[in-house]
């Protein structure tokens, strides 16, 4: 299918749900989040689509500059440090309790304050959260995320083969919390 028919039919799909939000939540098994997957080799056409689209009443969360800001915190050399001693455990460095402000945290924050200021949270460059132990459904099953008045709409660079999920093209994903858009 050509991108032009493809990518129509997707963002008619994403308009609807946006739209009939009563729904989402029983199609989304109480989540409140839409993943919208494309190819990744597509990412960028896509997501300039999406702006076009939803310049005016969606705010766009890019996790590659959310990750940026996290390794511009503590500067570059203790990053490496930090990520080399915790490689195996990724998830200690990116998403953890403690009260140091991480990745998660981050992005958690940005959604929030996307709905704060009464747009719908579009989070675009997901495919930065891979190696980082962040899953999309721990997203997804935040108790903030599943309470926002707008749904989480996650631009998610995977390839579906029948019912199967798989970010960035190979690693099988969650689609637990949320209406899929194919």
């Amino acid at each position: 299918m050509s991108f032009v028919l493809e990518n129509r039919q997707k963002f008619e799909a994403l308009k609807f749900q946006i739209t009939n939000q009563d729904q989402l939540r029983k199609q989304a098994n109480g989540g409140n989040s839409i993943l919208f997957t494309y190819t990744p080799s597509d990412e960028q056409l896509y997501l300039d689509k999406a702006k076009e689209q939803f310049h005016q009443q969606a705010e766009f969360i890019d996790v590659s500059k959310l990750l940026v800001q996290i390794i511009d915190k503590d500067g570059w050399d203790a990053f490496e440090e930090y990520y080399k001693d915790f490689i195996s455990t990724p998830s200690i460095l990116f998403k953890s309790d403690d009260p140091e402000v991480d990745l998660f945290d981050l992005i958690i924050q940005a959604i929030e304050q996307a709905v704060k200021n009464g747009k719908i949270p579009m989070m675009i460059r997901s495919g930065c959260l891979y190696g980082t132990g962040i899953e999309n459904v721990n997203i997804m099953e935040h108790p903030s995320v599943m309470k926002l008045s707008h749904p989480l709409v996650i631009f998610y660079p995977a390839k579906v083969t029948d019912e199967n999920v798989f970010f960035l093209n190979f690693k099988a994903a969650s689609k637990y919390r949320c209406i899929l858009l194919k």
